[in-house]
Protein backbone atom coordinates (compact mmCIF):
# COMPACT_ATOMS: atom_id res chain seq x y z
CA UNK A 1 0.00 0.00 0.00
CA UNK A 2 1.65 3.29 -1.03
CA UNK A 3 1.84 6.01 1.77
CA UNK A 4 -0.48 8.95 0.83
CA UNK A 5 -0.93 12.13 1.64
CA UNK A 6 -3.58 14.39 1.18
CA UNK A 7 -3.49 18.41 0.71
CA UNK A 8 -6.72 20.33 1.41
CA UNK A 9 -7.77 23.25 -0.85
CA UNK A 10 -6.85 25.94 1.59
CA UNK A 11 -3.15 27.08 0.94
CA UNK A 12 -1.95 30.52 0.39
CA UNK A 13 0.85 31.54 -1.73
CA UNK A 14 4.26 32.09 -0.49
CA UNK A 15 5.71 36.01 -0.94
CA UNK A 16 7.78 36.41 -3.15
CA UNK A 17 5.38 34.72 -5.17
CA UNK A 18 6.98 32.06 -7.27
CA UNK A 19 6.59 32.44 -11.23
CA UNK A 20 4.87 29.59 -13.04
CA UNK A 21 4.17 28.93 -15.94
CA UNK A 22 1.72 26.94 -18.19
CA UNK A 23 2.07 25.25 -21.65
CA UNK A 24 -1.54 24.44 -22.68
CA UNK A 25 -4.24 27.07 -21.39
CA UNK A 26 -7.27 24.63 -22.01
CA UNK A 27 -9.33 23.37 -19.00
CA UNK A 28 -7.14 21.89 -16.48
CA UNK A 29 -4.62 25.07 -16.73
CA UNK A 30 -7.65 27.07 -16.27
CA UNK A 31 -8.57 25.53 -12.84
CA UNK A 32 -5.00 25.88 -11.92
CA UNK A 33 -4.87 29.28 -12.46
CA UNK A 34 -8.01 30.63 -11.34
CA UNK A 35 -7.90 28.38 -8.13
CA UNK A 36 -3.89 30.10 -8.07
CA UNK A 37 -5.66 33.60 -8.58
CA UNK A 38 -8.24 33.01 -6.14
CA UNK A 39 -5.48 32.18 -3.33
CA UNK A 40 -3.61 35.45 -3.65
CA UNK A 41 -1.38 34.97 -6.67
CA UNK A 42 -2.08 37.94 -9.57
CA UNK A 43 -1.58 37.43 -13.59
CA UNK A 44 1.80 39.12 -13.69
CA UNK A 45 3.31 35.74 -12.21
CA UNK A 46 1.58 33.84 -14.19
CA UNK A 47 2.72 32.91 -17.89
CA UNK A 48 0.54 30.72 -20.50
CA UNK A 49 1.77 29.12 -24.13
CA UNK A 50 -1.30 28.63 -25.98
CA UNK A 51 -1.27 28.53 -29.56
CA UNK A 52 -5.24 28.55 -30.05
CA UNK A 53 -6.74 32.32 -30.53
CA UNK A 54 -10.04 31.31 -28.81
CA UNK A 55 -8.48 29.55 -25.60
CA UNK A 56 -6.13 32.49 -24.96
CA UNK A 57 -8.87 35.00 -25.48
CA UNK A 58 -10.70 33.54 -22.95
CA UNK A 59 -7.42 33.69 -20.79
CA UNK A 60 -7.60 37.14 -20.93
CA UNK A 61 -11.07 38.16 -20.34
CA UNK A 62 -11.19 35.60 -17.01
CA UNK A 63 -7.78 36.02 -16.00
CA UNK A 64 -6.80 38.89 -17.86
CA UNK A 65 -3.77 36.69 -18.68
CA UNK A 66 -2.05 37.86 -22.56
CA UNK A 67 -1.08 34.33 -23.69
CA UNK A 68 1.71 33.95 -25.96
CA UNK A 69 1.28 32.13 -29.19
CA UNK A 70 4.66 30.45 -29.42
CA UNK A 71 6.96 29.61 -26.30
CA UNK A 72 9.67 31.98 -26.36
CA UNK A 73 12.52 33.70 -23.48
CA UNK A 74 9.80 34.87 -21.31
CA UNK A 75 9.51 31.55 -19.54
CA UNK A 76 12.96 31.38 -18.33
CA UNK A 77 11.33 33.34 -15.22
CA UNK A 78 9.17 30.56 -14.69
CA UNK A 79 10.37 28.40 -11.15
CA UNK A 80 7.58 25.73 -12.27
CA UNK A 81 6.16 24.75 -15.39
CA UNK A 82 2.73 22.77 -15.46
CA UNK A 83 2.16 20.55 -18.74
CA UNK A 84 -1.16 20.42 -19.62
CA UNK A 85 -1.10 19.60 -23.09
CA UNK A 86 -2.15 16.72 -24.68
CA UNK A 87 -0.46 13.52 -24.54
CA UNK A 88 0.28 12.95 -27.78
CA UNK A 89 1.24 17.01 -28.52
CA UNK A 90 3.88 16.60 -25.86
CA UNK A 91 6.93 15.75 -27.48
CA UNK A 92 6.54 18.72 -29.65
CA UNK A 93 5.46 21.17 -27.49
CA UNK A 94 8.28 20.55 -25.34
CA UNK A 95 11.34 21.33 -28.31
CA UNK A 96 10.81 24.56 -28.42
CA UNK A 97 9.82 25.15 -24.31
CA UNK A 98 12.88 23.11 -23.18
CA UNK A 99 16.01 25.67 -24.00
CA UNK A 100 14.57 27.80 -21.56
CA UNK A 101 12.82 25.90 -18.45
CA UNK A 102 15.59 23.33 -17.82
CA UNK A 103 16.53 25.22 -14.07
CA UNK A 104 12.83 24.77 -13.24
CA UNK A 105 10.32 22.27 -11.58
CA UNK A 106 8.34 20.45 -14.06
CA UNK A 107 4.60 19.36 -12.99
CA UNK A 108 2.61 17.16 -16.07
CA UNK A 109 -0.68 17.03 -16.12
CA UNK A 110 -0.29 14.67 -19.12
CA UNK A 111 -2.20 11.67 -19.20
CA UNK A 112 -0.12 8.43 -19.71
CA UNK A 113 2.94 10.31 -20.25
CA UNK A 114 5.91 8.30 -18.24
CA UNK A 115 8.30 10.67 -16.42
CA UNK A 116 11.13 8.50 -18.36
CA UNK A 117 9.96 10.27 -21.27
CA UNK A 118 9.03 13.82 -19.44
CA UNK A 119 12.60 14.16 -18.25
CA UNK A 120 13.75 13.53 -21.43
CA UNK A 121 11.83 16.06 -23.11
CA UNK A 122 12.27 18.83 -20.53
CA UNK A 123 15.68 18.25 -19.89
CA UNK A 124 15.68 17.84 -16.76
CA UNK A 125 14.60 15.16 -14.01
CA UNK A 126 13.12 17.78 -11.57
CA UNK A 127 9.89 16.25 -12.78
CA UNK A 128 6.75 15.36 -10.72
CA UNK A 129 3.65 13.90 -12.77
CA UNK A 130 0.43 14.14 -11.84
CA UNK A 131 -3.31 12.55 -12.71
CA UNK A 132 -6.41 15.27 -11.80
CA UNK A 133 -9.95 14.95 -12.78
CA UNK A 134 -11.99 17.58 -13.54
CA UNK A 135 -13.58 18.46 -10.34
CA UNK A 136 -11.09 20.70 -10.05
CA UNK A 137 -12.86 22.84 -12.45
CA UNK A 138 -14.96 23.58 -9.01
CA UNK A 139 -12.26 23.21 -6.44
CA UNK A 140 -12.81 19.86 -5.52
CA UNK A 141 -10.89 17.74 -7.50
CA UNK A 142 -8.60 14.72 -6.20
CA UNK A 143 -5.06 14.68 -7.66
CA UNK A 144 -2.46 11.68 -7.47
CA UNK A 145 1.37 12.83 -7.48
CA UNK A 146 4.37 11.06 -8.15
CA UNK A 147 7.78 12.77 -7.91
CA UNK A 148 11.13 11.97 -9.87
CA UNK A 149 14.30 10.89 -7.38
CA UNK A 150 15.60 14.66 -8.16
CA UNK A 151 12.97 16.83 -7.10
CA UNK A 152 13.57 18.44 -3.13
CA UNK A 153 11.00 18.53 -0.29
CA UNK A 154 10.42 22.45 -1.45
CA UNK A 155 9.47 20.93 -5.01
CA UNK A 156 6.94 18.76 -3.71
CA UNK A 157 5.62 21.33 -1.44
CA UNK A 158 5.52 23.94 -4.04
CA UNK A 159 3.81 21.04 -6.08
CA UNK A 160 0.75 20.30 -3.30
CA UNK A 161 0.75 24.14 -2.78
CA UNK A 162 -0.31 24.64 -6.45
CA UNK A 163 -2.43 21.97 -6.87
CA UNK A 164 -4.27 21.99 -3.39
CA UNK A 165 -6.24 24.60 -4.97
CA UNK A 166 -8.25 22.93 -7.08
CA UNK A 167 -8.58 20.14 -4.54
CA UNK A 168 -6.92 17.29 -2.99
CA UNK A 169 -4.15 15.68 -3.62
CA UNK A 170 -2.22 12.26 -2.98
CA UNK A 171 1.28 10.82 -3.41
CA UNK A 172 2.04 7.41 -4.86
CA UNK A 173 4.89 5.49 -4.29
CA UNK A 174 5.20 3.81 -7.61
CA UNK A 175 4.64 5.59 -10.79
CA UNK A 176 2.96 1.99 -12.13
CA UNK A 177 0.60 3.61 -9.36
CA UNK A 178 -0.79 6.61 -11.51
CA UNK A 179 -2.64 4.36 -13.97
CA UNK A 180 -4.93 3.20 -11.34
CA UNK A 181 -5.01 6.76 -9.80
CA UNK A 182 -6.23 7.13 -13.78
CA UNK A 183 -8.40 4.28 -13.78
CA UNK A 184 -10.19 5.45 -10.66
CA UNK A 185 -10.36 8.87 -9.93
CA UNK A 186 -9.07 9.97 -13.35
CA UNK A 187 -11.71 8.68 -15.09
CA UNK A 188 -14.06 8.31 -12.13
CA UNK A 189 -16.20 11.36 -13.09
CA UNK A 190 -17.32 9.73 -16.30
CA UNK A 191 -18.41 6.88 -14.25
CA UNK A 192 -20.60 9.49 -11.93
CA UNK A 193 -21.98 10.96 -14.91
CA UNK A 194 -23.14 7.51 -16.20
CA UNK A 195 -24.86 6.20 -13.21
CA UNK A 196 -26.54 9.78 -12.99
CA UNK A 197 -27.27 9.52 -16.83
CA UNK A 198 -29.03 5.51 -15.65
CA UNK A 199 -30.70 7.21 -12.59
CA UNK A 200 -32.39 10.08 -14.09
CA UNK A 201 -33.53 7.62 -17.09
CA UNK A 202 -34.87 5.05 -14.28
CA UNK A 203 -36.70 8.04 -12.28
CA UNK A 204 -38.25 9.39 -15.73
CA UNK A 205 -39.25 5.94 -16.34
CA UNK A 206 -40.88 5.62 -13.10
CA UNK A 207 -43.05 9.40 -13.82
CA UNK A 208 -40.64 11.80 -12.48
CA UNK A 209 -39.98 14.88 -14.63
CA UNK A 210 -36.45 14.79 -16.56
CA UNK A 211 -35.38 17.44 -14.06
CA UNK A 212 -36.84 16.32 -11.04
CA UNK A 213 -35.05 12.97 -11.27
CA UNK A 214 -31.67 14.94 -12.22
CA UNK A 215 -31.95 16.68 -9.16
CA UNK A 216 -33.31 14.25 -7.18
CA UNK A 217 -30.18 11.72 -8.63
CA UNK A 218 -27.36 14.59 -8.43
CA UNK A 219 -28.33 15.30 -5.08
CA UNK A 220 -28.19 11.75 -3.68
CA UNK A 221 -24.65 11.52 -5.47
CA UNK A 222 -23.49 14.22 -3.69
CA UNK A 223 -25.03 13.17 -0.11
CA UNK A 224 -24.16 10.09 0.05
CA UNK A 225 -20.39 11.48 -0.78
CA UNK A 226 -20.07 13.47 2.48
CA UNK A 227 -21.47 11.24 4.20
CA UNK A 228 -18.68 8.95 3.31
CA UNK A 229 -16.28 11.46 3.44
CA UNK A 230 -17.21 12.12 7.23
CA UNK A 231 -17.83 8.73 8.35
CA UNK A 232 -14.89 6.36 9.99
CA UNK A 233 -17.41 3.38 8.58
CA UNK A 234 -16.70 0.93 5.22
CA UNK A 235 -18.72 1.95 2.51
CA UNK A 236 -19.78 -1.67 2.37
CA UNK A 237 -21.41 -0.54 6.19
CA UNK A 238 -22.77 2.23 5.27
CA UNK A 239 -24.53 0.29 2.59
CA UNK A 240 -25.52 -2.43 4.79
CA UNK A 241 -27.45 0.46 6.89
CA UNK A 242 -29.42 1.44 4.21
CA UNK A 243 -30.64 -2.41 2.98
CA UNK A 244 -33.05 -3.53 5.46
CA UNK A 245 -33.93 -7.06 4.72
CA UNK A 246 -36.83 -7.14 2.38
CA UNK A 247 -36.91 -3.57 1.41
CA UNK A 248 -36.61 -1.71 -1.47
CA UNK A 249 -33.02 -1.02 -0.96
CA UNK A 250 -32.42 -5.34 -0.93
CA UNK A 251 -34.58 -5.44 -3.48
CA UNK A 252 -31.74 -2.76 -5.25
CA UNK A 253 -28.96 -4.43 -4.57
CA UNK A 254 -30.11 -7.51 -5.10
CA UNK A 255 -30.99 -6.70 -8.82
CA UNK A 256 -27.42 -5.35 -9.56
CA UNK A 257 -25.73 -8.44 -7.52
CA UNK A 258 -27.90 -11.05 -9.83
CA UNK A 259 -26.91 -9.02 -13.16
CA UNK A 260 -23.31 -9.16 -11.56
CA UNK A 261 -23.14 -4.91 -11.59
CA UNK A 262 -20.10 -5.00 -9.11
CA UNK A 263 -17.50 -7.12 -11.21
CA UNK A 264 -18.33 -5.99 -14.13
CA UNK A 265 -17.55 -2.38 -13.05
CA UNK A 266 -14.21 -3.61 -11.68
CA UNK A 267 -13.58 -4.91 -14.79
CA UNK A 268 -14.37 -1.58 -16.42
CA UNK A 269 -11.64 -0.17 -14.00
CA UNK A 270 -9.54 -2.63 -15.10
CA UNK A 271 -9.73 -1.92 -18.74
CA UNK A 272 -9.12 1.49 -18.04
CA UNK A 273 -5.88 0.63 -16.35
CA UNK A 274 -4.61 -1.22 -19.23
CA UNK A 275 -5.17 1.85 -21.81
CA UNK A 276 -3.43 4.14 -19.37
CA UNK A 277 -0.32 1.96 -19.47
CA UNK A 278 -1.09 1.80 -23.66
CA UNK A 279 -1.28 5.88 -23.55
CA UNK A 280 2.50 5.76 -21.89
CA UNK A 281 3.66 3.30 -24.67
CA UNK A 282 2.29 4.68 -27.39
CA UNK A 283 3.18 8.63 -26.76
CA UNK A 284 6.67 7.90 -25.04
CA UNK A 285 7.91 7.03 -27.66
CA UNK A 286 9.35 9.98 -29.46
Amino acid sequence: MAAISTTPCELRMTTPQHHIAFIGGGNMASAIIGGLIRQGMTAEHITVVEPFAETAAKLHQDFGITALPVAGPALAQADLVVWAVKPQMFSAAAAPVMPHTRAALHLSVAAGIRTDSICRWVGTERVVRCMPNTPALVGQGITGLFPCPSTTPADKALVEQVIGTTGQSVWVEQESQLDAVTALSGSGPAYVFYFLEAMTEAGVGMGLSSEQAYKLAVATFSGAASLAAASTESPEVLRQRVTSKGGTTYAAITAMEASGVKPLFIQAMQAAEVRARELGDEFGKA
